[in-house]
Order: C-alpha cells, then sequence, then structure tokens
C-alpha cells in the first residue's frame, strides 16, 4: 500500500501559478496541491474555484491554501510568485525587484525543514534559480528554473506550424538564458529521425533562411503577447507540469531546464538553460551536447550577459 502522496506547494496564485494548477489538476499528476500567497484571500478563492472542477478532473486531488508549515512534507515547491514583466520590460529588469521576494520566500520555506525539490519559474528565471540554490543550501540536483522549456516549446511548434509536420516530431532545443540571448541549436534539430540539413536539401518547399525569422518570433514570443494581453501564462504553466510529471513519475526524460554548471559547456557557477535528465531526485544529468562554433560563441555570451547582470546579488 502507497504510504506517502505527492505534494505540490504552490507560491505565488497570479496567473501563471493558477495556470499550472489548472494544467496541474487536468493531467492528475499530483495528489496534494497547497496555495500559498501573500494576499490569503485571493489564494482561498483559487481552491474554492480549482475544488469545484475536481469531479471532472482525471484522478482524486486535495487542494488547500496552507502556509509555509506544509513545507515540512512538500515533495515539490514550485515557485511563480514576483513581480511580472511588463510591456517594454526585458526580463532581465525584474532582477533587483524580484531577488528580495525571493530571499525571503525561500527563507521561509527552509525555516520548516523542507528537504524536496524546488522548481523555479519567476524572471528572470536562471537569476532567480540561482538564488532559490544559494539561499536553500540544497544540492544543485534538487534546485531547477524552468529554464528554455517554454521557448523549446514554442520554437517546436513553430517548426511544426512552418513544417507542417506535428511538433511533438520537431526535436529542436532553445539553450542559454531564458530571454534575448537564448539561442537555437540548429545543428542538433531533426525532424523525426532526420537531420535539419538534410530534410531542406530533400524538400524544397521549404526555405532555410526562414529558420532566422522563426527563431526571431519565438524568442520575442513574450514580448509580442504581453503587448496583446498583457502577460503570459498557458504556455509557461504547461510547461511546468510537463517538468513536474518528469519528476513524479521518475521519468529520466530530457527538457531544456535551467541547471548549475560546474564545467559543462566550458562554464560554471551559473544556472543557464541546458538539456538535463530529469527524475524524480531532481536533475539526474546534464547532456553536453557538441555545439558548432557559431552556437558556441552565442551560448558563451548568453551567459556572459547573465553574469554580468548577477555580480551585484552574488554572495
Amino acid at each position: 500500500m502507497k504510504d506517502r502522496v505527492n505534494r505540490v506547494i504552490l507560491i505565488g496564485t497570479g496567473a501563471v501559478g493558477c495556470s499550472y494548477a489548472y494544467s496541474l489538476i487536468n493531467q492528475g499528476i499530483a495528489e496534494e496541491l497547497v496555495l500559498i500567497d501573500v494576499n490569503e484571500f485571493r489564494a482561498e478563492g483559487e481552491v474554492m474555484d480549482l475544488n469545484h472542477g475536481l469531479p471532472f478532473a482525471p484522478s482524486a486531488m486535495k487542494i488547500w491554501k496552507g502556509s509555509y508549515q506544509d513545507c515540512k512534507d512538500a515533495d515539490l515547491i514550485v515557485i511563480t510568485a514576483g513581480l511580472a514583466q511588463k510591456p517594454g520590460e526585458t526580463r532581465l529588469d525584474l532582477i533587483n525587484k524580484n531577488t528580495t521576494v525571493f530571499k525571503e520566500i525561500v527563507q521561509s520555506v527552509m525555516k520548516n525543514q523542507f528537504d524536496g525539490i524546488f522548481l523555479v519559474a519567476t524572471n528572470p528565471v536562471d537569476i532567480m534559480t540561482y538564488v532559490t540554490w544559494q539561499e536553500s543550501g540544497l544540492p544543485k540536483e534538487r534546485v531547477i528554473g524552468s529554464g528554455t522549456t517554454l521557448d523549446t516549446a514554442r520554437l517546436r511548434y513553430m517548426l511544426g506550424d512552418y513544417f507542417e509536420i506535428d511538433p511533438r516530431n520537431i526535436h529542436a532545443y532553445i539553450i542559454g538564458e531564458h530571454g534575448d540571448t537564448e539561442l537555437p541549436v540548429w545543428s542538433h534539430t531533426t525532424i523525426g529521425v532526420e537531420k535539419l540539413d538534410s530534410f531542406l536539401e530533400r524538400d524544397t518547399r521549404y526555405d532555410k533562411a526562414q529558420l532566422e525569422a522563426i527563431f526571431e518570433d519565438v524568442r520575442d514570443a513574450a514580448y509580442d503577447i504581453i503587448e496583446r494581453k498583457g502577460a503570459t501564462f498557458y504556455g509557461i504553466g504547461m510547461s511546468l507540469v510537463r517538468i513536474t510529471k518528469a519528476i513524479f513519475q521518475n521519468e529520466n526524460s530530457i527538457l531544456p531546464v535551467s541547471v548549475f554548471l560546474e564545467g559543462q559547456y566550458g562554464q560554471k557557477d551559473i544556472y543557464i538553460g541546458v538539456p538535463a535528465v530529469i527524475n524524480r531526485n531532481g536533475i539526474k544529468q546534464i547532456i553536453e551536447i557538441n555545439l558548432s562554433s557559431d552556437e558556441k560563441q552565442k551560448f558563451d555570451h548568453s551567459v556572459e550577459v547573465l553574469r554580468s547582470i548577477m555580480k551585484p546579488i552574488l554572495k
């Protein structure tokens, strides 16, 4: 008989957090979901609304408004709290605002003997994940950022739309900072089992020059969505659930998340998005792929941009 259940603590019940909670319920991945927010009245309302959908969920779940004391028995803490990106504002502009918020959150969690996995979504996500790792004192394998999972999903969707192929059969990655300096790894992109270059040579209906325009649409997608509706949340909500599923189901799946580098890709002491194997223990392994010289140069630039902005918050 199973003697314990998977408990998720969601800190932050804004649009991203609630999109995650809604997706989590609909996919039936966890048995317990605890919502924490500084606005406790709002958190209560979200709990009520989510609970009313449980009769139609694929599996049972217990949902309640909790406190940091609930973190002691939690398996996974997902942080979406923090100030949102405003029109015209980059993710990196948020660093000073959200660093203070995060230190308070993580310290409150750790005071209650949390010993699970952190999953961070708040922007700038690579830097906020680093702050979480520093403040928590947990092993680096158990502090994960959403990284470029959403960017990769956007790339796969747009390539699938262009090539008229199911995006689930498009195997491509965005790596680097979750932001303006991210980059596509064209050298390792495949359409099904066929390398991208081979696919383009065989099917002359498609233009290789169009790939750069597709990537620019991926990179700027958040700005375009924010301009139209004020925020992005569905895509990141589902991305977080995908990572949660990989953890709870011990999948050993490869996803491009923000992880701590210790020499991989020639970099160290930085959290940044690269492919990694994820299972019940967190990060099992970082996948170090051979980048082209151009890709390596762009990746190094992405690291240096993050590193320069992180300097004020490093201990």
